[in-house]
């Protein structure tokens, strides 16, 4: 087999709609990078078949070179949202993939539904701007726009966004100040709510484009069913430092919850960061980080159904990527070199947890 694929399933009862969490990575890393989009593609269809795919994220190693075949392969498959982004596999190969999918829902319009609820997942969006903070916002706006055409909107729908960033050392500041300025203007502050994100190094094949977002929107989603989640034991709110975003976000359906962890890295309650030059150390403090999150929301880390561990330095890799699965030996990761937002930070982690910790006031998933 040239690829390996990892699946969490989470299979409710009485035929609800079945959820399922997607990694493929390849596993020869000496094959040309023609044969290695071949065996990811065909993994992409065997686990596509006979479910809805609400969402599919590739990532490459040098997304100038590779990106326009792979948008040719993708011709060969049913449209979905879909995510490129130059994040090189830490296992030496050229591509990884995950992917989120469904039992079938309705899509009209194209657009997955079903019970009441719309499920809105969008990758790649860019905008023009001199600079990082006019692409920023110029991308909150336009998806603003695209939201407004189903009645929706950033303040009241969206749960979740991931944020790429050409050379984060230089960019990010940018990011941080365009986010904050579009918040501000749609009336999202530390007295409302912000968006559960992450913030980190990766680009498109464009080098004009220096920032690059994805995001997930949900409509139809009562009041009382998002929860944001804290961990005051061991994490700040990110506005205390200057950072407008949700350490994490719970959203309980009639038959399940589903909970979106952001980038979390090694952090104490105060916003210092711990165990300077030593990942392995780091990254068991995020776990346990994650772990006091995912706790505000009554799971633990054996309910995260994919993670994605994101690497400053490639070297690092075997000794965080042992500590990781000491830590959670079933946990269905893709491990990428992406530089964290800070540069003390050299691991970053991020993850979807999906429990049954349903209420029956609300319409299930």
């Amino acid at each position: 087999m040239r690829t390996r694929t990892q699946t969490t399933r989470f299979l409710p009862q009485d035929n609800a709609t079945a959820e399922f969490h997607v990694v493929t990575t390849v596993t020869d890393p000496s094959l040309a990078f023609s044969d290695q989009l071949e065996a990811v593609m065909q993994a992409c269809r065997e686990a596509s078949e006979g479910r809805t795919v609400l969402f599919r994220r590739f990532f490459l190693s040098d997304a100038a070179n590779q990106t326009p075949l792979l948008r040719q392969a993708l011709e060969s498959l049913p449209p979905a949202a879909t995510s490129i982004v130059r994040q090189a596999p830490l296992d030496g190969t050229r591509i990884a993939l995950w992917m989120y999918c469904t039992s079938p829902l309705d899509c009209p319009s194209g657009i997955p539904a079903h019970n009441g609820y719309t499920h809105h997942w969008t990758g790649s969006l860019v905008a023009p701007g001199r600079d990082s903070r006019e692409q920023m916002e110029g991308i909150f706006r336009n998806y603003e726009g695209q939201l407004a055409q189903q009645n929706l909107s950033v303040a009241r729908d969206t749960l979740r966004t991931w944020i790429f960033t050409r050379d984060v050392d230089v960019n990010y500041t940018g990011v941080v100040e365009g986010r904050k300025a579009y918040f501000d203007c749609i009336g999202l502050t530390t007295d409302t709510h912000y968006i559960a994100s992450t913030g980190i190094e990766g680009c498109t094949a464009d080098w004009r484009e220096l920032v690059e977002m994805d995001a997930c929107t949900v409509g139809g989603l009562q009041e009382g069913q998002i929860r944001f989640l804290h961990a005051p034991t061991h994490l700040n709110r990110t506005s205390d430092y200057g950072v407008t975003f949700e350490r994490g976000t719970a959203v309980t359906y009639g038959d399940r919850r589903h909970i979106f962890i952001s980038g979390t890295a090694s952090i104490d309650a105060q916003g210092n960061v711990m165990h300077l030059c030593d990942a392995a150390a780091q990254t068991r403090r995020a776990l346990e980080n994650i772990a006091a999150l995912l706790a505000d929301a009554d799971a633990g880390l054996s309910d995260l159904a994919m993670a994605i561990v994101y690497l400053r330095d490639p070297a690092d890799f075997a000794n965080v990527r042992r500590v990781v699965e000491a830590t959670c030996p079933s946990l269905n990761a893709v491990y990428v070199h992406a530089p964290v937002c800070r540069p003390a930070w050299l691991v970053e982690i991020e993850g979807i947890a999906v429990t049954k910790a349903g209420n029956a006031a609300f319409r299930p998933f």
